[in-house]
């Protein structure tokens, strides 16, 4: 009982994700994943935790740093957080021919779809196939593309990268010298918004388009249309808040790329065309905003979701308005939905602000006089993306302490896994009291 109280279908993402970040750790620090600059555990456990929570922070340069079977490394822990453990897992068992309990089915049915009653070994080996084809086609699309200056190793690390909403890139610069190449700029945002919408979302949008008497899910169609609705808003937002601002160096025309590829960027994926230590507060809090909703249920993305943010928005109306029920998609939201959103948005800012509040505090106790000092926006910018999983800086990350380092990487691995799902494993430990307390009425506000 005990074995099972604590190795459960709930925990086992957990520990899976933890064992396999230590895993990777420890081989990012062997000589061979190197290019003769030591590379300390703290950063090899940033670098490992990144990668696996799909996030594309990182403390050194990726491309530099780290030898071909380093960044190699990299890519299969990529590959592996972007799927999920737990699916690999289960994909592993049924090609064995092991047998799959049911308590697995659910916790594998509630990580990647809305509904959990499905077939397993068919949803996942469709899920493989379609995420190698897409990852294949978007590698084929950047080397074609890339003028030349995209390889095919690096077509196929980016592509796998930004499918997954990673983010690492092996260029100093990341993707700003591809500013104004829209091959390169759409292939790359198309694999970002695949990986964001969802498995069974993407699923369901290849059979619409296979046959066109399917009709898509009351769940995809929320999923779509908040997708839509923040890209194109966050472009708007961008586009006219640095239209606006004078000195930056680019045309009205020339900002309509940068604004869409950073507004699909925001949503976990972590790639940027422009300085984003150069642009207003304001654009930061635009994109501070699209990297805390993050993407859809069940996909590479991080954040709170699109799913979460759309319940938020519909409870806040329907306060407003003065109704009891929440209604999406011409349906009423049930109350345990409500309270799981809830919980979510007061968990991810707590996260969020303890974060911040640690940064700050490791930042001010440096005493090197030369050190740099971040505003309280930067740290904000930084903690927020590492809880979105998205891996965008405005410079911060090379110049974390030690302290700092172990915060981010913490923040993370509770945005991977998402704190709804680390609070159900922390609540499945406990045991329920058979009781209940008389309820009373509290003035509020």
């Amino acid at each position: 009982m005990a074995y099972h109280k604590h190795f459960g279908p709930l925990a086992l993402p957990v520990l899976s994700f933890a064992a396999v970040i230590l895993a990777g750790a420890v081989l990012l620090t062997l000589e061979a994943c190197g290019t003769g600059k030591a590379v300390s555990f703290v950063d090899a456990l940033f670098t490992a935790t990144s990668a696996v929570c799909v996030t594309g922070l990182a403390v050194v340069d990726t491309g530099t740093t780290y030898s071909t079977m380093g960044q190699m490394i990299i890519l299969a822990l990529i590959q592996l957080g972007g799927l999920g453990i737990t699916t690999y897992s289960s994909l592993i068992f049924f090609l064995w021919r092991r047998r799959v309990s049911i308590t697995d089915r659910l916790a594998v049915g509630q990580a990647l779809l809305h509904d959990p009653s499905f077939h397993l070994g068919t949803f996942l080996q469709r899920v493989v196939v379609v995420v190698l084809c897409i990852e294949f086609s978007g590698a084929a699309a950047l080397f074609i593309f890339g003028e030349g200056r995209i390889d095919v190793y690096a077509a196929i690390f980016h592509a796998i990268s930004a499918f997954c909403n990673a983010g690492f890139g092996l260029m100093p610069d990341n993707l700003v010298s591809f500013r104004d190449n829209v091959g390169v700029n759409a292939t790359i945002m198309l694999l970002i918004i695949f990986g964001g919408l969802g498995f069974s979302v993407l699923d369901e949008c290849l059979s619409a388009l296979r046959d066109r008497s399917v009709r898509l899910s009351r769940h995809s169609r929320l999923v779509l249309r908040t997708s839509a609705l923040l890209i194109v808003g966050g472009a708007a937002a961008i586009w006219c808040i640095e239209a606006w601002r004078s000195g930056n160096g680019m045309s009205r025309a020339d900002l309509v790329l940068p604004a869409l590829f950073q507004s699909v960027s925001a949503r976990t994926a972590g790639f940027n065309t422009i300085d984003l230590g150069a642009v207003t507060h304001t654009t930061l809090l635009v994109i501070i905003f699209l990297m805390f909703v993050g993407g859809s249920p069940g996909s590479c993305a991080g954040g709170i979701k699109t799913t979460t943010f759309r319940v938020l928005a519909g409870f806040v109306t329907a306060q407003f308005k003065g109704r009891r029920q929440i209604i999406l998609m011409d349906r009423a939201v049930d109350r345990a939905t409500i309270e799981k959103a809830l919980t979510l948005f007061l968990f991810a800012t707590l996260t969020v602000v303890g974060g911040v509040t640690i940064l700050t505090l490791t930042t001010d106790a440096v005493v090197d006089p030369s050190a740099p000092r971040f505003d309280f926006i930067d740290l904000l910018f930084e903690t927020v993306s590492a809880f979105g999983t998205v891996g965008l800086s405005t410079g911060v990350t090379p110049h974390l302490t030690t302290g700092g380092k172990l915060c981010i990487t913490l923040i993370m691995f509770v945005g991977r896994l998402g704190p709804l799902w680390l609070l159900t494993t922390l609540q499945s430990l406990q045991t329920e009291p058979k009781y209940r307390w008389p309820e009373m009425d509290m003035p509020i506000g």
